[in-house]
This record gives structure tokens, C-alpha cells and sequence, in this order.
């Protein structure tokens, strides 16, 4: 059985709960069980078990988060015994949506009390999707009529948002389902990207990338929608047009690991699959490693911004430049980076720039 959790998180009044609906009557048709674990602040506001009832916040806090990783267990426990070749759990929001709600000193009290990292928590979880507030874009969908646990004002879903999404910042697989188009059809940029990661044939994977000059690292590190993390990664033997590669990351001294297959489809777009693997799987694909490519080292920070979610990959080799890159629902939409990146050309479809090509080449350190 393949099994896989992912979060679906956003601003208040983002479409969390007709999204679920939409999930749970489409991805049966591609083969997939999918488990739903409720929202867990939902529950205890509903019962009575408040932010502003107990004693102090963090006391809140405490109940929530150990109840939410609680029903998580159980979910994947419950859900390895199913008879099903996929299994997909569904989190109504994550560990990190309570960092939103919480203090910086608050957040890393409970993760001392808790024995864990920001990083483990937030990488705990294959995929991350956040539904923008309606108040971002869409001010007429905006209210708190439709769920009893939500009392912000617009102004107050705005910051919302924009906490969790900065709380969500440096997970490997982010996106950002924005109010650019009709309800519907944000619901439909929605699955299309949960479809991509989960790998199926159809969606394609639209990326554009960008060479930057070497940008202000003490800036990066000063925002708190950025996070910063150090990449291996080793390309693998493969099949002729494919590419594998295995990847660590590294983050607040906790280590992960994945493995990306990337592969044509009718001849054109690429296909991106992605699965996490444990230390010892990841050792073992080591040893099939492509002799005629390096291991590439790089140090990535992700940004949030100006509702993108953007890759900067700093490389030893390059003293003087950078790989900025973004994942993009519709290729012909403009893309601005922020004013801080200074572009020098776009490298979307030169192949001289791809992570490969730099694995098999010396590069220019000038």
C-alpha cells in the first residue's frame, strides 16, 4: 500500500470545506481511499474548550496540538490495516497551523515541552495546500457565517492567512491556491495540484526559473516568511528520458528524505512524482548512483511572497548568481519576482540551467 498525508490549510473562509468535499468525490475515481482527519480547533472551540476559556493560550495550545498529532497516529494506524493499493489521508489543517495562533516564544515553549522541531512537524506531512482567504481578492464571498468556530474580522483573516502561510514556509512541497479566478475554478487549480503530486498521468507540472544575481542572504533570513534549508542531491541511473534523484534536506538539525522520478509525457511536458523515503531506503538508493553526474550541494531558502511560493538555490560554485524558481498554474500568466531578486534572464526552457545539467557539468564560477 502506498500511503501518503497531506494538509489542506488556508486563511479563514478560503473554501477549506467545499474543497474537502471536491477531494473526497474525485480522487476515488483515480484509484485512491481517502481518510479525512477534522479540523482539530474546530472540535474543541465546538465543545467548549477555548483559546480565551482556558488559562492562557499556550495551555490551548497544549490541548490542541497533542490532539492533532494524537488523531494523525490513529488515522495511519487505523488506515495501514485498510484493504487498498493508495491510501491518501487528508488533514483539515496541520501541526503548523497552530504556530499562526501562537507567540514565537509560545511555539517553541510547546516544542521544547513536546521534544521536537519546527522542522519535524512541519515536514511530518508529504504535501501542504493552502486556500487563500476569501478576504485576499474576494471580498464578497468573505463571512463567519458558515462556521461557528471563526470570528475574524476581514482585516483579522488577512494577517491570518499570511501567519500560516509564513508558518508553512519551508515545506518541500507548498502551493498556494490564490482568488484569481472563480470559486470553481480555484477549486480546480486545487485538485490539479494535488493530482500532480500525487503523480498521475494527466496534470502537468508548470515551473518557471529564473537566474538572479546572487541575492541579499541576510535579508532572506531577516523575513519570517522565509526558511532556510541545505539540500544533497544525487542523481540516480535511469531509464533514457527519465530523471531520478534522491534528495536530503536538512533543517533545524532534523533530516528527511525523497525521491523525485521526472519523466515525459506524450513526448513534451514533464511529469514530476515524489515520495518520501526513510534514512535507510535513501542510503540504499545512494549506491545507485549516476557515475557521470557530482552530488550537487546547495543551500535553499523558501519564500513566500506576494502569494507565490518561490525556490532560491545558492550553489558553491556561483559566487555572483542564483536559481530563483516558482511553480506556475498557467504559464502564459506574468510572473513578477520581488524587488529585492534582481533578475538577469529567465532559464525556463534552457536546459543548461537544470539541476541535471549542473550535476554533469563544471560550471561557470565566474
Amino acid at each position: 500500500m502506498t500511503v501518503q498525508k497531506i494538509v489542506i490549510t488556508g486563511g479563514p473562509c478560503g473554501g477549506k470545506t467545499t474543497a474537502l468535499s471536491w477531494i473526497a468525490n474525485n480522487l476515488p475515481q483515480w484509484g485512491y481511499r481517502v481518510l479525512f482527519v477534522p479540523e482539530t480547533a474546530t472540535e474543541l472551540i465546538g465543545g467548549g474548550l477555548t483559546p480565551w476559556g482556558c488559562g492562557t493560550n499556550l495551555d490551548y495550545q497544549r490541548c490542541q496540538m497533542e490532539l492533532q498529532l494524537t488523531k494523525e497516529r490513529l488515522f495511519e494506524r487505523g488506515g495501514r490495516t485498510i484493504d487498498a493499493d493508495k491510501l491518501l489521508i487528508v488533514c483539515d489543517r496541520g501541526a503548523m497551523d497552530n504556530k499562526a495562533y501562537m507567540t514565537d516564544e509560545e511555539f517553541r515553549e510547546l516544542c521544547r515541552e513536546m521534544d521536537t522541531t519546527e522542522a519535524a512537524l512541519r515536514d511530518r506531512y508529504d504535501a501542504v495546500f493552502h486556500l487563500v482567504t476569501a478576504a485576499k481578492g474576494a471580498m464578497d464571498a468573505y463571512t463567519t457565517a458558515n462556521n461557528a468556530a471563526r470570528y475574524e474580522t476581514p482585516e483579522g483573516a488577512v494577517n491570518v492567512d499570511d501567519r500560516i502561510i509564513a508558518a508553512w514556509t519551508g515545506h518541500p512541497h507548498l502551493r498556494i491556491i490564490d482568488n484569481s479566478s472563480a470559486f470553481e475554478e480555484k477549486l480546480e487549480r486545487l485538485l490539479h495540484e494535488i493530482l500532480t503530486f500525487l503523480g498521475e498521468p494527466v496534470p502537468l507540472k508548470n515551473e518557471r526559473a529564473f537566474l538572479i544575481e546572487y541575492p541579499d542572504v541576510g535579508w532572506l533570513e531577516s523575513r519570517k516568511n522565509c526558511r532556510k534549508v541545505e539540500i544533497v542531491q544525487t542523481y540516480l541511473r535511469s531509464a533514457p528520458g527519465e530523471e531520478v534523484c534522491v534528495r536530503q534536506r536538512s533543517a533545524d538539525g532534523i533530516q528527511t528524505y525523497y525521491e523525485t522520478v521526472k519523466k515525459p509525457l506524450d513526448g513534451s511536458k514533464l511529469v514530476e512524482m515524489e515520495k518520501a523515503l526513510t534514512q535507510k531506503e535513501y542510503v540504499k538508493r545512494l549506491a545507485d548512483a549516476d557515475p557521470t553526474k557530482r552530488t550537487l550541494h546547495k543551500t535553499r531558502y523558501h519564500l513566500t511572497c506576494q502569494g507565490h511560493y518561490y525556490e532560491i538555490d545558492l550553489f558553491p560554485f556561483w559566487l555572483d548568481r542564483a536559481l530563483c524558481e516558482i511553480q506556475v498554474s498557467d504559464e502564459a500568466v506574468p510572473v513578477t519576482l520581488p524587488p529585492e531578486l534582481t533578475v538577469i534572464r529567465e532559464v525556463t526552457d534552457d536546459p543548461a540551467y537544470s539541476n541535471a545539467a549542473l550535476a554533469g557539468a563544471v560550471p561557470d564560477c565566474q
